[in-house]
């Protein structure tokens, strides 16, 4: 298969050859060239031996950002995923289709029965990738999002065909629609319109003018479905639980009755009818299997297949169970008594209620996995208030466009995002940030959509609608990283697609061999057969990755931590060593004013004057000045003269008063004598802040200094990471004075200084060097080369675009405590993994020999095929359990 790069971060001919070694010496690469004038990668690869994800892993790993250009047939699609059961069936998925000439790379979440795939159009279609996993013995169906511009509608009031004409002719005079097509029998509207001249309220107040009412029928996306999908799974399973156990109930008394010395009716009585005692068993377990069905036609559909999975091996032990009943109906009709007391007709009916059990309970449980994704969806209101020709009008928030102008009142939540024109309030972010504390929000502050308006009532201006919202992107990433696996996953994968296979042969090797090498009873031989094939259990092991991911990266997405992939999240609890960006990470990345020293005059008259100078400077500090001025309400004067002097500072005339303010040349230059304060300055520069020296009428009066300030929390979660065991490094293109000073106050191992921007990734590559697992946490766009660099990169969310792009990680706070429960999260999501994996492996390991009867070789019990019925079905609800406890996470400061 060949594929396009694009490649950044290159800067010389030995990068590009650098990469292309590298690329080269990888297994499954068949060549692999780099243009460095056009930075791309064109590459031929053996797709069954490297995936495009390790390509780009490989590029990263080798210092550089890359991404693949798509063909213009080449897209990526979700399927839902119809009768999975196991981790082998979605094995099974992704084996047929990853070896489909064109399937680029499948990827099944057995957990959220959806396949990504990524595919050449030109070679396969959605059609072919269907027909495919039809044949693999399952179904599917596209996932599509609603198409923009068409609007479905019920209308209410026709009565004949002139209604229905009436109604196409007054919608298609209308501008902006390009067809209103009605069907009177089914009462439907279809009307494709322009969005950008009409909404779908516009088109219903026509219908009503014409005198009829037009009802939107919503067209659920599969998006918004995975909840809807669960209730339906809950109430099927339910269901078939409840028939279950009705027939099941009364055949496990008929059947045992005898042995606990429970009276039987005589009709029924294996004394005295035992024909009749069999035949009622035979025909309560005919019903059961009747409803466990789905049981049977998928697991001898996968057996066909030469693909077994769960369903296979219930399906065979409980087809055993009632073939030989039927014998034993058989063999008691010609005479044989005694095969009253040898029938297994109760096991093959409680095996499917002991499963249809499991499979409840798992729905419950495995409903809750998805939990975050529904809150976050249901955060998002469904109407919006907007400005219409000066009237306010309620429209559905789908109806808002970019540019409306939209007034929000106190208690309600803000349809979508946008910038505020008028008006002031406090507004309650938490819901997407994690932030606890409602937010202050003024004339041209940016607002989100979901949040809520705490206070005062105002108007904004929408500037992001639909899927390009905040809210919409958090949902978006979340469902991504719900959808990727960890590499923790493969091992399970790999196991899930030998074990059923395994657990067949194993179960008719040991019954065969109870009954011809041990000379045990057909009876025995077949309980031994029956019991190993129930007992195995390849859900659990399927379960056990996926539900973890899906629950801690919904979990992270409470605290404001989104977390890309499942790769990431395990590659997170590896992390040895942090590297932090100093300026807008550690600090505040915005100057202020720290302290103000003067014996001759007043603070407040000081800063007055210092800030009517710098008013007319550009630089950093001197605004740092101003805005020092304002937060305490301070009124300037007017300057009369403005000489600003490049690297000293600045002179003006205030008030007929001198002035002039700047560093030591700028005192040198003047002739204005410092050595009183000499002392106070060395201190407050040895503190990383900048003393700017201020004199009038050439006596000098006092310093402002000023300093780029920590962030609340950045010490804290320093000492946070060190309690973890983590290296925190920090990187600055600052003076090592400055930065060590920085350094010293939030407790940090190591400073780097003195770096320029395009030096950063190389200092990832010297910790990598060191054998080091290294993430960097930055926020700018010359941190994204060292994001990229980095095993795991992090951005601070209120950073660039490009950095959130490039990382693995996005705070949506600028809170460096997030980077610890970030950590913190991936640790616990681990060890909640292997504690799944751990329990799945061994209840197998320790099950299958227990239910092939090495026990009963020293005198013991056999395992009755029931409980090992019962047992299966616990072993994937206690994972599914165990992964609902990382909804209890709190990260641990």
């Amino acid at each position: 298969m060949k594929k396009i790069f694009e490649i950044k971060g290159m800067t010389c001919a030995a990068c590009s050859s650098r990469l292309e070694r590298v690329l080269n010496k990888k297994d499954g690469v068949n060549e692999a060239v780099v243009n460095l004038a056009t930075e791309k990668l064109n590459i031929d690869f053996d797709k069954n031996k490297i995936s495009s994800e390790d390509i780009l892993n490989t590029i990263k790993k080798a210092g550089f950002q890359g991404k693949e250009l798509l063909k213009g047939d080449e897209v990526h699609k979700e399927f839902i995923v119809k009768g999975m059961t196991c981790a082998a069936c979605s094995s099974r998925v992704e084996r047929v289709l990853n070896k489909k000439d064109g399937v680029e790379e499948a990827v099944v979440n057995l957990a959220t029965e959806r396949l990504n795939i990524k595919f050449d159009k030109s070679i396969i279609n959605e059609d072919g990738i269907i027909q495919a996993i039809r044949k693999a013995g399952y179904d599917a169906s596209e996932i599509k999002k609603a198409e923009i511009g068409v609007k479905n509608y019920k209308v209410k009031g026709m009565t004949c065909a002139a209604c229905s004409s009436r109604i196409e002719r007054v919608l298609n005079k209308v501008d902006g629609i390009e067809s209103a097509v009605v069907n009177l029998a089914t009462e439907d509207l279809v009307v494709k319109f322009d969005p950008s001249k009409l909404r779908g309220s516009d088109i219903e107040a026509q219908v009503k003018r014409a005198g009829y009412e037009a009802f939107e029928v919503l067209e659920e996306t599969e998006v918004e479905k995975p909840a809807d999908r669960s209730r339906r799974k809950i109430k099927k399973t339910r269901l078939r639980l409840i028939l279950a156990a009705i027939f099941a109930i009364p055949l496990v008394t008929i059947s045992m009755g005898p042995m606990i010395h429970l009276p039987l009716p005589s009709i029924i009585n294996p004394t005295i009818n035992p024909l009749n005692f069999a035949i009622i068993q035979l025909i309560l377990a005919i019903i059961i299997s009747i409803i466990g069905i789905e049981f049977f036609t998928h697991g001898y559909k996968n057996l066909i297949h030469l693909s077994p999975n769960m369903d296979s091996l219930i399906a065979i032990g409980s087809s055993a169970a009632i073939i030989y009943g039927i014998y034993a109906v058989y063999k008691i009709g010609t005479g044989h008594l005694e095969f009253a007391h040898h029938l297994y007709f109760e096991s093959a009916g409680m095996i499917i209620a002991f499963i249809s059990l499991g499979k409840f309970l798992e729905a419950i449980t495995q409903g809750k996995t998805s939990d975050a994704i529904s809150k976050l969806m249901g955060l998002a209101p469904k109407t919006a208030t907007i400005i219409v020709h000066g009237e306010e009008r309620v429209v559905k928030i789908e109806e808002v466009k970019e540019g409306d102008i939209v007034i929000v009142k106190p208690g309600e939540k803000l349809p979508v995002d946008g910038e505020i024109i008028e008006g002031t309030s406090t507004i309650d972010e938490a819901m997407l940030t994690g932030e606890s504390i409602p937010v202050d929000k003024r004339v041209g502050d940016e607002v989100f959509g979901a949040s809520i308006n705490k206070t005062g009532m105002f108007k904004y201006k929408a500037t992001k609608v639909g899927k390009d919202t905040v809210l919409s992107q958090i949902i978006n990433l979340v469902e991504s990283a719900q959808g990727t696996k960890a590499p923790i996953a493969k091992l399970a994968d790999i196991i899930s697609g030998y074990f059923v296979p395994t657990v067949i042969t194993l179960s008719v090797i040991s019954g065969l061999l109870w009954y011809f090498g041990a000379g045990e009873s057909l009876e025995f031989s077949l309980n031994i057969f029956i019991s190993v094939l129930v007992i195995a259990c390849p859900c659990a092991l399927g379960l056990a990755t996926p539900t973890a991911i899906m629950v801690s990266t919904g979990k992270g997405a409470e605290y404001g931590v989104l977390i890309k992939s499942g790769t990431a999240l395990e590659e997170a609890h590896k992390i040895g060593t942090i590297i932090f960006d100093k300026t807008g990470t550690i600090t505040e990345g915005k100057p202020k004013v720290t302290n103000i020293v003067s014996d001759s005059m007043e603070e407040n008259e000081l800063l007055r004057l210092a800030a009517a100078a710098e008013k007319g400077s550009e630089h950093p500090l001197g605004e740092a000045i101003v805005n020092e001025a304002k937060e305490r309400n301070l009124e300037l004067p007017q300057i009369s003269d403005f000489n600003a002097i490049l690297g000293e500072g600045i002179e003006t005339k205030i008030e007929d008063k001198d002035i002039v303010i700047g560093n030591r040349k700028l005192m040198n230059r003047f002739k204005i004598d410092i050595n009183k304060i000499e002392e106070k300055a060395h201190h407050l520069a040895n503190e990383g802040k900048t003393p700017m020296f201020m004199a009038i009428d050439g006596v000098f009066v006092g310093i402002i200094a000023v300093a780029d300030t920590l962030k609340d929390n950045s010490k804290k979660a320093v000492q946070a990471l060190h309690n973890m065991g983590i290296e925190v490094v920090m990187l600055t293109g600052d003076n090592e004075k400055t930065a060590k000073a920085i350094a010293r106050e939030v407790g940090i191992d190591r400073v780097v200084s003195d770096v320029l921007p395009e030096g950063k990734a190389n200092v990832v590559k010297e910790n990598q060097a060191e054998g080091k697992k290294v993430a960097m946490v930055g926020d700018g766009i010359n941190d994204a080369p060292a994001l990229v660099t980095a095993e795991i990169g992090i951005a601070i969310g209120s950073g660039t675009d490009v950095a959130i792009e490039s990382a693995d990680i996005v705070l949506m706070r600028s809170d460096l405590l997030d980077v610890v429960s970030a950590i913190q999260l991936s640790r616990a999501t681990i060890k909640n993994i292997k504690e799944n994996l751990f329990w799945a492996f061994g209840y197998n390991v320790i099950g299958i020999p227990f239910a092939m009867g090495i026990l009963h070789l020293f005198g013991g019990p056999l395992l009755n095929p029931m409980i090992g019925a019962f047992a299966m079905s616990l072993s994937s609800v206690s994972v599914l359990l165990n992964a609902l406890r990382l909804k209890r996470f709190k990260p641990n400061f």
